[in-house]
């Protein structure tokens, strides 16, 4: 399996690459209408969508939902990251 270095290794990486959850706001609030902050979090398709969805209106309630949704966004990104990662080491330990 993976030594105490592997992990810590690991988990360095995962968090150099983490989202700034403040500037994940500070693009909510400031430049929401353009989907900066899903972009910011790496979400362009969504955020294309969400842009889109402005003009039938559900994308303003999406905008408002995406306050809540920010921090699980930034989780998931991290645990994508760290499978990555964790591929990676496993790719170069055989």
């Amino acid at each position: 399996m993976y030594t105490t270095e592997d992990m810590i290794l690991i988990e360095s990486r995962v968090a150099n690459e983490r989202k700034s959850a403040g500037a994940a706001y500070f693009l909510w609030f400031f430049l929401g209408f353009i989907s900066a902050h899903r972009f910011y979090l790496g979400k362009p398709v969504t955020a294309i969508l969400q842009i889109l969805s402005y003009f039938i209106l559900v994308g303003f309630v999406w905008w408002v939902l995406d306050i809540f949704l920010i921090p699980s966004i930034i989780n998931d990104k991290m645990d994508e990251t760290r499978g990555r990662f964790t591929r990676q080491m496993r790719r170069y330990a055989y």
